[in-house]
């Protein structure tokens, strides 16, 4: 209760700060105005224009009404078609998603994380902070990469993928039931780079929700208890999104992330080569500046996103 109360009032509390701000541009502007003082244009155009930005900013989060949009974010990455040059891939998007949480303030966390040759084959990140869900749950899906492979000595050009899949972390209110007999939890000793082991127990963590195949893990801690407990938020937030999603009569969104990760699939592309340019495929949004995105600035593409599907 205590933290729905204080992100209510985080959601509250801008507002109120933008509308004090322009009842002060209101009465500069009054003043200024009886006086006939031309010297105070410049500073009132330039209040104007960030009270105007702010608005913006705030309108896109009035675009969050989903249940749980409010919640902290599970992020899981897996790599696909491609080898190698798959798992840098992930590890490329591994620290975009990170870059993005440090400039917002959010908390990350990595949950579980396998490595191989060349970067990591799935990755399970906990992102924390205010919308973190609603802003994330716009990257679930196949995400494509084309450029000139750096683990390619003839300097050809390749084409990779991964999947991206976000669900929300269950708040203690809402009640998600897991019965022991629909699942399987299986343990295993946590590996690090190239196979060795973390710690001499079977300490991490895979659990199997039969009835719908969802499978999550969890290695980061060396306590079997604390990874299994971890492993269990992690299945109960995304078995309230598989079931959310069917109750809306969407299932093709639940099957996002074990469709193909391969060609066909992508909602976004991120070129290198032979142009450099990232387009989402659902919103048509794009930008050429390929660096600044995979140095966390995608909120163009999730505002996009947002906007589309209220329109839509």
């Amino acid at each position: 209760m205590l933290t729905r109360l204080k992100r209510m009032k985080d959601r509250l509390d801008p507002w109120l700060d933008l509308k004090r701000r322009i009842e002060e541009i209101e009465e500069l502007h009054h003043l200024a105005s009886e006086e006939g003082d031309d010297s105070l244009e410049d500073e009132l155009v330039d209040q104007i224009e960030s009270a105007a930005s702010d608005f913006e900013k705030l309108r896109i989060i009035e675009l969050f009404s989903g249940e749980c949009d409010e919640n902290d974010a599970f992020l899981t990455i897996h790599a696909g078609a491609g080898g190698t040059e798959a798992c840098d891939w992930v590890s490329m998007l591994l620290r975009m998603y990170t870059r993005w949480a440090e400039a917002k303030g959010y908390t990350c966390e990595i949950i579980d994380l396998l490595e191989a040759e060349g970067g990591v084959k799935s990755v399970t990140l906990q992102i924390g902070g205010l919308f973190a869900y609603g802003r994330l749950k716009s990257e679930t899906g196949i995400h494509r990469l084309v450029r000139i492979s750096p683990f390619d000595s003839g300097n050809r050009r390749h084409t990779t993928f991964a999947s991206v899949y976000a669900s929300p972390v269950i708040e203690e209110e809402i009640d998600v039931q897991v019965k022991p007999e629909d699942i399987r939890i299986d343990t295993y000793r946590a590996q690090g780079a190239g196979g060795q082991h973390v710690n001499k127990t079977d300490s991490a963590v895979r659990i199997t929700h039969l009835e719908t195949g969802i499978v999550v893990q969890c290695q980061n801690e060396r306590s079997q208890h604390k990874n299994r407990a971890t492993a269990m938020k992690v299945l109960k937030s995304r078995l309230y999104e598989y079931y959310r999603e069917l109750q809306e009569q969407e299932q093709e969104k639940h099957a996002e992330e074990k469709k193909e990760i391969s060609w066909g699939n992508q909602i976004r592309s991120y070129v290198l080569h032979p142009y450099s340019m990232v387009k989402d495929h659902r919103t048509k949004h794009e930008t050429g500046n390929v660096q600044a995105v995979m140095d966390g600035q995608i909120d163009p593409f999730i505002e996009a996103y947002l906007k589309m599907r209220l329109s839509g």
